[in-house]
């Protein structure tokens, strides 16, 4: 069995042990079974197969069929770019969204979600789990928006771009309408573009139809299922607008607060299991992306390391500025830079240097 499998399995395997325990412990005590409605952002794609649907079937299969979980595409039970507002007004018990969609509320959900300051995916699962994340977003959201809030889901880095037009240069992306969401739809008029946003399902048709040069969605192997790569001839890479992004379900408080401590200890448990099975799937079907692409006759193109530093620039010059003037944005901020400090060195134990065969 190969390393990831086997690790999976593993994963899979304790997660499924520690699901027949709550399970059993909640019949002990006379535990109702739930039918509970899931609002997504989504109308379809590895966001709702690995990310909403298969938190669902987790939680179906590790509670013995006692908690059912009813998904909804995006716009079904409401705004598709307002999920934790259908979950907060109960119209949904669940929702699966990602939390920077709210950054004009509070830009420090693009703290949570990834920005073009962020670190990479694997420290900022690091983060979440094991420097404090998780547990700051728990507090911001069920303060600032009403709601619980747990990870579930993460990609690597997205595509840059997929484009009518090739961009390469900052002289590209002058003028160039493109579609973005949260704190980028901010930063990317600093590198001179005409960014808009939408929801996810309105995206094809705009590019299709030139209303847009240009979109980001997710990662090269989400981006297959929307066939971006039929309207756009260009695709461009690395994601330095999105080099991480977290997404996350959030939970109707008075839901909640009706479930006995080993549901709520078993919905959190597969939450995370599907995270880290959302990273090894996406990372997996990334690798063989590329050549898709190639076969399908798209053109790829790398943004010249100018564009690159450029946006991180900006994206760490906007956060600096930006927690100057709010208290949980500093605070969340602070801690991500100074555990980035931490793992500053982590290259030189970690990686061998080797040269190709």
């Amino acid at each position: 069995m190969k390393k990831r499998e086997f690790l999976k399995a593993g994963a899979v395997s304790a997660a499924a042990a520690a699901g027949m325990a709550a399970t059993t412990a909640a019949r002990a005590q006379g535990a109702q079974s739930y039918n509970l409605k899931m609002a997504t952002g989504w109308p379809g794609g590895p966001l709702m197969d690995v990310g909403a649907k298969l938190y669902a079937q987790r939680v179906e299969q590790l509670s013995g069929g006692r908690i059912k979980i009813q998904v909804f595409p995006g716009g079904a039970l409401g705004n598709a770019l307002k999920v934790p507002e259908t979950v907060k007004n109960g119209v949904a018990e669940l929702g699966h969204t990602w939390m920077g969609y709210d950054w004009g509320k509070d830009p420090t959900t693009v703290l949570f979600g990834g920005y073009a300051g962020s670190f990479d995916t694997e420290l900022m699962l690091h983060w979440i789990y094991e420097g404090g994340g998780a547990q700051m977003q728990r507090q911001f959201r069920e303060e600032e928006a009403g709601i619980v809030s747990l990870p579930l889901f993460i990609r690597t880095a997205e595509v840059f771009l997929h484009s009518r037009k090739p961009v390469k240069t900052l002289a590209d992306l002058k003028g160039l309408k493109l579609r973005t969401a949260g704190a980028w739809l901010e930063m990317a008029k600093d590198l001179g573009a005409a960014p808009v946003t939408t929801a996810g399902g309105d995206v094809y048709p705009m590019l299709e139809r030139g209303a847009i040069d240009a979109t980001e969605w997710g990662t090269l192997w989400e981006n297959i299922s929307p066939g971006f790569y039929k309207v756009a001839k260009y695709l461009i890479y690395p994601g330095v607008h999105q080099p991480t992004a977290p997404f996350e379900l959030c939970i109707n408080k008075e839901t909640w607060g009706k479930l006995s401590e080993p549901d709520r200890n078993l919905m959190e448990l597969v939450a995370k299991l599907v995270t880290f099975e959302s990273w090894l799937r996406i990372g997996q079907e990334d690798a063989k992306a590329l050549d898709f692409y190639r076969k399908a006759g798209n053109t790829i193109i790398e943004l010249d390391p100018e564009v690159q530093y450029a946006a991180r620039k900006i994206g760490l010059d906007w956060a600096a500025k930006t927690a100057a003037g709010n208290a949980w944005f500093s605070k969340v901020y602070k801690s991500q830079r100074e555990f980035e400090v931490l793992w500053k060195g982590a290259d030189s134990w970690r990686k061998i240097k080797v040269r190709d065969a």
